[in-house]
C-alpha cells in the first residue's frame, strides 16, 4: 500500500492554502520511483514563491539535495544540488570574492526554482536574468532518465526549463558562473522623486547604474502620483571603503534578526496603517539625495533581515502582483495602473519598480521582456479578485505580461505563454489553472 504524506502546503503568500502529497528524498533512485508512480508531479524549492506554481497533485521537495558539489574559486563556477539555497551560496562564495550574478528580492531561494523562474534582479537592464550565468543543470525528465542540459547538449530542454515553471521535470543540480567583487558592500545613491514623471526620468539618467530600483507610494494621486525613491548601487571597491571596514571587507556584522512571532489580525493592515508607513517611509529621508554605502543585504535583502515578515498579512494571506509593461507604453501603462490601485483603497507597502533590458529571444520561457515591471503586495479579501481584474485589463491592453512566479489568479491571457512544456508528467496547480483559461 502506497504511503500518505498528504500535507497541508502553502507557498509564502498563505495563499491558496492546499492538501497534496508532498515528499522529499536525497536518492536518486527514491526520486526516480516517485516521478514513475505518479502523475502530475511538480517539484518545489523553498516555497519562497507565490501563489500555486509550485504545488501540484503530488509535489516533490528538494529541500534534501542540499549538497555543494564543487567550487572552482579560479574561475568563479559553483556547482551544487538544485535544493541549496542563494543564501548558502553567498556565504561560500562571497567570502572568497565572488557574488551572484543575478538575485532576486530574497536569498531564500533555491537553485532550482532560480532557474525554474528564470529570475531577475535590479540588474536586468544590465546583466539580464540567473540563465546567463548558467552552464548547465542535470534534470529527471518524464522517463525518469537523468539528463545534462546545456546550451550545447540537449540545448531544446535546457531553453524550455529556463523559466518553464518546473514544467519540464525535475532540476537535480546546476552549475553556474559567479562574479568577483572586492567587498561585501553596495554604493548607493538614493534619491526623492516627487512623481512618476520624475522617477522615470531617474530610471533614464541610471541606465549606466549596475543596480536599480525604486519603492513607490501607490496611495498617491494627482500631482504626486508615483512619488518615490529610487536606490542605484553598485559594488564598492575595497578602495572605497572606510578604513573600519576595508579590515573585513567581505565579511558582514551579525545583525539581530526579528520574528514576527504569529499572524497579525485582519485589521492591523489596512489603506489608513500603509498610508502611515508611506508617509514615513518616504519622509524617513530628509535629503533630496542621500548617498552611503551599505551591506549587500541591506541593499538585496531588506526584508529577509525579519523572520516570517509573511504572517504581518494575516491568515488570509497576499498575493504578489507583478507585471511588466512594455517600455514605449510604460509610463501610460504605469499611471494606469497606481491609478486603479489608489481608487480601490487596496494599497502596497511593498511596490517595487524596475527596468528590464531587453529579453533574450533564446529564454523564450523567460519573464523579462525590455520595459518596466512593478511589483505589489496585496492582503487577500472580498474586494482584490476585482482589482486585479482591473489591473489585468490595463495590462492586456498595454501588451504587457505576468510574472508566473508571482501569479494566483490573472487572466490566462496574461500567463499562458509558456512554450515547450506540455506534460502529463509534470503539472502544477497553477499551470491547470492556466490552461483551463480559469483564475
Amino acid at each position: 500500500m502506497k504511503p500518505n504524506f498528504i500535507q497541508r502546503v502553502t507557498n509564502w503568500g498563505n495563499f491558496p492554502v492546499v492538501e497534496k502529497e508532498m515528499k522529499s528524498d536525497d536518492s536518486l533512485s527514491k526520486i526516480k520511483q516517485f516521478v514513475r508512480e505518479n502523475n502530475e508531479v511538480i517539484a518545489r524549492g523553498n516555497g519562497r514563491c507565490y501563489g500555486d506554481a509550485s504545488l501540484g497533485e503530488h509535489i516533490f521537495s528538494t529541500k534534501r539535495l542540499n549538497k555543494f558539489i564543487s567550487f572552482d574559486r579560479i574561475n568563479g563556477i559553483i556547482e551544487c544540488e538544485s535544493g541549496v539555497l542563494l543564501s548558502e551560496v553567498l556565504e561560500v562564495s562571497v567570502p572568497q570574492g565572488y557574488f551572484l550574478y543575478v538575485t532576486p528580492g530574497t536569498k531564500f531561494v533555491s537553485v532550482g526554482g532560480a532557474i525554474a523562474s528564470d529570475v531577475h534582479g535590479k540588474n536586468h537592464h544590465a546583466e539580464g536574468c540567473f540563465s546567463e550565468y548558467v552552464n548547465e543543470f542535470k534534470l529527471l525528465n518524464e522517463n525518469s532518465e537523468v539528463i545534462t542540459c546545456s546550451r550545447e547538449e540537449n540545448s531544446d530542454k535546457f531553453w524550455a526549463t529556463i523559466g518553464g515553471m518546473g514544467l519540464t521535470g525535475i532540476i537535480l543540480s546546476a552549475k553556474f558562473k559567479l562574479k568577483n567583487i572586492e567587498s561585501a558592500y553596495i554604493r548607493q545613491e538614493s534619491i526623492k522623486a516627487e512623481n512618476l514623471d520624475e522617477v522615470f526620468k531617474l530610471f533614464d539618467e541610471s541606465e549606466d547604474w549596475t543596480y536599480n530600483v525604486a519603492w513607490i507610494d501607490c496611495f498617491q494621486k494627482g500631482k504626486n502620483l508615483g512619488r518615490s525613491i529610487l536606490m542605484r548601487g553598485e559594488h564598492a571597491l575595497k578602495a572605497e571603503l572606510s578604513s573600519n571596514l576595508q579590515k573585513k571587507s567581505l565579511k558582514l556584522k551579525e545583525k539581530f534578526k526579528p520574528t514576527v512571532p504569529f499572524y497579525f489580525p485582519g485589521f492591523v493592515l489596512n489603506a489608513l496603517t500603509i498610508k502611515i508607513f508611506n508617509f514615513l517611509y518616504y519622509n524617513k529621508q530628509t535629503k533630496k539625495q542621500l548617498n552611503n554605502f551599505i551591506d549587500y543585504e541591506t541593499f538585496f535583502y531588506p526584508l529577509d533581515v525579519i523572520n516570517d515578515w509573511n504572517k504581518i498579512y494575516g491568515k488570509s494571506g497576499f498575493i504578489q502582483y507583478q507585471m511588466v509593461i512594455p517600455k514605449e507604453n510604460g509610463k501610460e501603462g504605469m499611471k494606469q495602473i497606481l491609478d486603479a490601485i489608489a481608487k480601490s483603497g487596496n494599497g502596497s507597502f511593498l511596490a517595487v519598480l524596475k527596468l528590464f533590458g531587453k529579453h533574450n529571444p533564446q529564454a523564450y520561457n523567460s519573464f523579462p521582456i525590455e520595459g518596466y515591471t512593478l511589483a505589489l503586495d496585496f492582503k487577500v479579501n472580498k474586494g482584490l479578485r476585482k482589482l486585479v481584474d482591473q489591473l489585468d485589463t490595463i495590462v492586456e491592453n498595454f501588451g504587457g505580461r505576468i510574472y508566473l512566479t508571482k501569479d494566483s489568479m490573472s487572466k490566462s491571457s496574461l500567463t499562458n505563454y509558456l512554450q515547450n512544456v506540455d506534460s502529463s508528467k509534470f503539472v502544477s496547480l497553477q499551470h491547470k489553472r492556466i490552461l483551463s483559461g480559469g483564475k
